[in-house]
């Protein structure tokens, strides 16, 4: 019975460190020690099916309870919180995005742009900060002077600005975007060489709205502070 305890318990804190090398996109909602806790009770509550040794589960899954009750007190102690739950990653400072926080995330250009689309941000200039917190959940703070005041309640009739649609991610031309907005790949690469990006591998993200065709580029090299 000790070695089936000290089993699981060394197996939880593996498998919460695991979980951590994965990246916060692996456990979106969840913290890492919540997401273990919740595979150890269902894997043990399906044990006697297997294993047919009723005893061992209910005191295992006694034991993973009060440990994970007592991790999650444990995480209020800032260092050991820093260390298992992580902390927000910055993937866009002042409308850039930030390339190398972007990498250790674990997600990808594509699933971050989504992110600040469903929140109601298309274009990312408009946003001061986008973090990823532990949780894997994006939050975005706009820009000052970005107002959430729509221009009917002000009762201003507002002209049709187009959403921005990525063209290039990470050097590739999104040629799918491109036929959306009628846009031929020569004219493209014109329009970035007159911007003073030559080179498609210098760019990280670039767009283009649909209504004035009007270009937004990013290296990804922000401040990664």
């Amino acid at each position: 019975m000790l070695l089936f305890l000290g089993k699981l318990i060394a197996l939880y804190f593996v498998t919460i460190v695991a979980i951590r090398l994965m990246g916060k996109s692996a456990f979106a909602q969840l913290t890492a020690h919540d997401l273990t806790g919740l595979f150890f009770v269902i894997s043990l509550a399906a044990g006697p099916v297997v294993s047919k040794n009723f005893t061992h589960t209910i005191v295992g899954l006694i034991v993973i309870g009060l440990v994970h009750i007592g991790f999650s007190r444990l995480m209020l102690i800032n260092w050991l919180n820093r260390i298992f739950t992580g902390k927000p990653t910055i993937v866009i400072k002042h409308g850039k995005l930030v390339r190398a926080n972007l990498k250790g995330s674990k997600f990808s250009l594509t699933e971050i742009l989504s992110e600040v689309r469903e929140k109601g941000y298309p274009d990312i200039t408009a946003i001061d900060y986008a973090l990823i917190e532990p949780s894997g959940g994006i939050s975005v703070i706009p820009k000052q002077g970005v107002s959430p005041i729509t221009p009917d309640q002000l009762g201003i009739e507002a002209a049709y600005q187009g959403m921005p649609l990525a063209v290039v991610i990470e050097g590739k031309i999104q040629y799918e975007n491109l036929a959306h907005i009628d846009v031929e790949e020569q004219w493209l690469r014109k329009k970035l060489e007159k911007e003073g990006y030559a080179d498609l591998d210098e760019i990280f993200y670039a767009a283009l709205t649909a209504n004035d065709y009007s270009l937004i580029v990013d290296t990804g090299k922000g401040d990664t502070s």
